[in-house]
């Protein structure tokens, strides 16, 4: 599979790229908002690992951005997030209208729980 990290933190981005990596999976970077819409845009991903706290542009309204363009609208998108109250995680999934939360710090465990949830509802490229 191939996914898209948006996480300005290089230490969590290196973290969650080097799990999937060893997972077997392709793995692609954006360090923030900036250029990402056209990654997603021109990419082929699985899916989209996205941070909420991010300096120019915060997940959620990046990933309501997303939602309403017609070439990244149907993107999987898991936010990916020091944010882990049930509160916050509710409302990533619910208001928000992320696939799914991973929080943080990843550990290989909860990354293969969301790529198992990820095969079940993706169809096969």
């Amino acid at each position: 599979m191939q996914f898209l990290i948006i996480d300005d933190s290089s230490v969590d981005a290196h973290a969650l790229t080097s799990i999937l990596q060893t997972l077997g999976h392709k793995v692609d970077r954006c360090d923030g908002a900036k250029d990402a819409m056209k990654t997603i845009e021109t990419g082929t991903y699985t899916a989209v690992f996205l941070d909420v706290v991010m300096p120019e542009q915060d997940g959620y309204k990046f990933l309501r951005a997303m939602r309403l363009n017609q070439k990244t609208a149907n993107q999987y998108v898991i936010f990916c997030s020091s944010k882990k109250t049930p509160i916050e995680m509710n409302y990533g999934i619910q208001r928000a209208g992320a696939n799914d939360y991973l929080p943080k710090p990843v550990s290989r465990e909860s990354i293969e729980e969301v790529l198992a949830k990820i095969t079940a509802q993706v169809p096969a490229a």
